[in-house]
């Protein structure tokens, strides 16, 4: 291979963030970032605990000089959390408490942690206005409905993050909350005109912008007042014309996961590679399914479309001259100490004594009670019956741990599907005690209402508590709402219920 063929593959491989399994780099990842490859994707399966995760970060800048990423938003999508439940309530608990200050110290503790991992890239916040209530992806990963209110918090969230160095990557441009499709699935579309698309999607963009976001992850949805039937991760109108020449964004453009089937049953992985960069994207997330393989194969395609004029190698220079910029800016892991790491994650700050306002430590926890909401009156409980139902997970939050169980020891914790689960057998279970039902986005599943509802209209004195968008409740039975599935949100609500 000829010098200038290196430098193109070098040039190429720069844009990638690949993803891979286990918790230690597999050979390939530590030589490809010696070839420059651009950086990593970490998911729930290559995280065991945060000891581990900074010697998995420290062998990969080994070798190179990656940019090392992974979605961490607190609330029900998160990665260094995933076998347990985050700590930290999402967004959906942020919004409805609607403090500023508290969104950038929850930012701020969760960028401390991720900065002592050695992560440098944190894809959050989302800036996605939720306008749908049925979206299958967004919902608590939203801070509401009100395009000021996401606005403000986005903007807290990025400041938070950013003021450790934690370069803040703010998703899904140009907004995937009017959405009712999945775009793991398909390609999902938001059919408004630009004067709405510039008041509701493009605010929470136009003010973190504003703010010095260091990232924009693109989403791949159609919107067809600007991409036509293109999703906006492969249209350079979207990219180049909206984000860069209107938005007037100079920093880096990051892909949502290519391998989602929005794009891979469109163009294919190689193709939309090419498409994306021409479109004027600096950074591609693979996601977590494509292999060293079909890495090389991508590696392939970039270089042959600058060979063969489709893709001009300016705008691989030009991706390299922004994330080069990215990872001078980002901090080194050794910058973080663990007593920064403690006074963030305790609120340090909020009353100056690293105490958070309940008297107690823990940011996230209080961010929690402070969302969390009781309707009606809860009865004391009595050995109680605690009924969840089951909820499939989303393919963005993945199998992360929900439910009140771990604070609720003496409590009998039944789970059921929905569609099979014995109302009369439940109802006998919990003759004499209490009866308490946790639910999640009921008001996206047709079942677990059915359910709900007809276990609330034989046992009225029902406490019902929803983890999801608190869209639909029960005509009667006390109803706790925690705008989120996070383990801070579980907390929070059971200490409501023993009060």
């Amino acid at each position: 291979m000829s010098q200038s063929d290196r430098g193109l593959r070098r040039l190429a491989a720069g844009t990638l963030l690949v993803a891979f399994q286990g918790t230690t780099a597999p050979e390939w990842v530590l030589r490809e970032l010696e070839h420059g490859l651009g950086g990593v994707t970490l998911f729930g399966f290559n995280v065991a605990d945060p000891g581990q995760v900074l010697a998995l970060t420290t062998a990969l800048r080994g070798a190179g000089e990656p940019v090392i990423s992974l979605d961490e938003e607190g609330g029900d999508v998160t990665r260094l959390a995933y076998h347990v439940g985050s700590p930290y309530p999402g967004n959906a608990a942020l919004g409805a408490v609607d403090d500023v200050e508290l969104t950038r110290r929850v930012y701020r503790a969760i960028g401390s942690e991720l900065a002592a991992c050695g992560i440098n890239l944190d894809m959050a916040p989302s800036a996605d206005v939720n306008t749908e209530a049925d979206n299958p992806v967004i919902g608590t990963r939203s801070f509401g409905t009100e395009p000021a209110l996401v606005a403000r918090h986005t903007v807290a969230a990025v400041e938070g993050l950013q003021s450790v160095n934690v370069a803040a990557c703010v998703k899904h441009f140009p907004g995937h909350g009017a959405t009712r499709v999945d775009s793991h699935l398909a390609v999902p579309v938001v059919d408004v005109g630009l004067d709405v698309l510039r008041e509701r999607e493009l605010a929470p963009f136009r003010a973190a912008i504003g703010a010095g976001a260091k990232s924009v992850m693109t989403a791949h949805v159609a919107v067809p007042a600007v991409t036509g039937q293109t999703p906006a991760t492969l249209s350079g109108a979207a990219l180049t014309g909206l984000l860069r020449g209107e938005l007037g964004y100079d920093g880096v453009v990051v892909t949502d996961a290519l391998d989602m089937q929005a794009i891979t049953k469109s163009v294919g992985l190689a193709g939309g590679a090419v498409l994306t960069l021409a479109a004027g994207a600096d950074l591609l997330c693979l996601g977590p399914l494509p292999t060293y393989d079909d890495v090389r194969a991508i590696i392939t395609e970039i270089v042959a479309a600058v060979r063969e004029g489709r893709l001009p190698e300016s705008r691989l220079e030009e991706a390299a001259a922004r994330v080069a910029a990215l990872r001078s800016w980002a901090a080194a892991p050794e910058q973080v100490t663990p007593e920064q790491v403690t006074a963030d994650r305790n609120g340090a700050g909020q009353n100056g004594t690293g105490q958070n306002g309940s008297g107690q430590p823990g940011v996230g926890l209080h961010a929690a009670r402070r969302a969390v909401r009781l309707s009606g009156a809860a009865s004391p409980l009595v050995e109680p019956l605690v009924v969840e139902v089951d909820t499939p997970p989303t393919i963005a939050v993945g199998d992360v741990p929900w439910g009140v169980g771990p604070w609720l020891p003496d409590a009998e914790i039944v789970r059921v599907k929905p569609a099979a689960a014995d109302v009369a057998g439940l109802l006998a279970k919990a003759d004499g005690r209490s009866l308490v039902v946790v639910v999640k986005d009921a008001h996206r599943h047709d079942e677990s209402r059915s359910l709900v509802s007809a276990l609330v209209s034989a046992r009225p004195d029902t406490t019902v508590i929803e983890m999801g968008l608190p869209v639909w409740r029960p005509d009667s039975a006390a109803y706790i709402a925690t705008y989120g599935a996070a383990r801070a949100n579980a907390q929070a609500a059971v200490e409501l219920l023993t009060a």
